[in-house]
């Protein structure tokens, strides 16, 4: 990829023009309510800070839903063929094999295999995106005709930890192809990373740590409007340039507080803002919010990605959709129809789908 002066930093560009050729989301069935999660660590006192989260079945984990959110992916494509699949790649904090990769069974289910690159990816809750940049390197420098970036996480959170009332389950893939198969071109990508140390998990625990006063100013916000910024400079556009824009959904307040610093209005945000109904969904926050916008984009708009991951970093892309969005947007199941296939669990059994009694 090749670099322009963003201000203060470099934008990205494909050496050629590139796009994502095909994108599907999965979510699965299982919701807990907030409130049921208030009423066994607050006694109904608290206030929770979204309505609900997706929450995994027994059978499903990273590797499942990378599965069919890959073959939703796949279906919205003009008959890509999978045997040009350069590069599968797979970006989670919730991975179910310490030392086995998860992408490579998701290239074998799709039939990528054997002659194909294949790599799980971390950063926490931006190992998706960090996964669709390299995508789009990867095919914008000739390597490959496709490559499949994936964002896909069982958030875990300790019992009783604030966390556990947002960490939700789901994500989104995309298989990123040249611009002429494209539904969306991509126009620019900028990250921005610094040493945060605003959450964490170290070897052999189970559930994560916060360091509660670092998450907000210097963590999110800092990374998010830097990286926004850095982008939106160096394309030389602003925020009503788009039709709509997605941050990473860590609670239901901070992407509408740092949409609304960067002058986007709550209507280019709403058809991305899906945590009070799933949850957080780390590595797949930003990436399915981008599935949501696309199920419903039209030609000629413009839309701004920008995820965040802790540790810390962002990363933000800028999308130009064309006219194959309109034929093969119902290709697959969209994010919405996922989102409504609901079924409301209790905490019991959530505990026991979650296996945090054998902890």
């Amino acid at each position: 990829m090749s670099e322009q002066d963003g201000g203060s930093g470099k934008i990205r560009k494909p050496d050629r023009a590139v796009g994502i050729a095909g994108y599907g989301a999965y979510v699965p069935c299982y919701r807990l309510p907030a409130t049921e999660v208030d009423r066994v660590w607050m006694d109904g006192h608290g206030s929770p800070p979204i309505t609900e989260k997706s929450v995994p079945g027994l059978d499903e984990d990273v590797v499942t839903m990378s599965i069919e959110a890959a073959r939703n992916a796949v279906a919205r494509t003009q008959g890509a063929d999978m045997c040009e699949v350069g590069a599968v790649w797979v970006g989670s904090e919730s991975h179910p094999y310490a030392v086995k990769p998860t992408s490579t069974i998701v290239a074998e289910a799709i039939g990528a295999t054997p002659h194909t690159q294949a790599a799980d990816w971390e950063f926490a809750c931006k190992a998706g995106t960090e996964a669709l940049s390299a995508a789009f390197g990867f095919v914008g420098s000739g390597m490959a005709r496709y490559a499949l970036a994936i964002g896909m996480d069982t958030a875990q959170a300790r019992p009783g930890d604030a966390l556990e009332y947002t960490a939700g389950a789901g994500g989104a893939a995309y298989l990123v192809g040249p611009a002429d198969e494209a539904l969306a071109i991509v126009e620019g990508v900028y990250s921005y990373v610094t040493d945060t140390p605003d959450f964490w998990r170290r070897a052999y625990q189970h559930f994560p740590s916060h360091g509660g006063r670092f998450t907000g100013e210097p963590a999110y916000f800092r990374h998010v409007i830097e990286a926004a910024r850095g982008l939106m400079g160096g394309l030389g556009v602003s925020a009503a340039d788009y039709t709509y824009a997605v941050f990473h959904q860590p609670n239901a307040k901070f992407p509408v507080t740092v949409g609304r610093d960067l002058g986007f209005t709550l209507g280019q945000l709403e058809a991305g803002l899906l945590v009070d109904r799933i949850g957080n969904t780390y590595s797949g926050s930003a990436l399915i919010g981008l599935s949501a916008v696309l199920d419903r984009a039209v030609p000629g708009d413009r839309v701004l990605l920008v995820s965040y991951g802790s540790g810390a970093g962002s990363d933000a892309v800028s999308l130009r959709v064309v006219d194959a969005i309109e034929r093969r947007q119902h290709f697959a199941p969209t994010t919405e129809e996922y989102i409504a296939r609901r079924v409301e669990i209790d905490y019991a059994t959530y505990v026991r789908f979650s296996g945090a009694l054998v902890r």
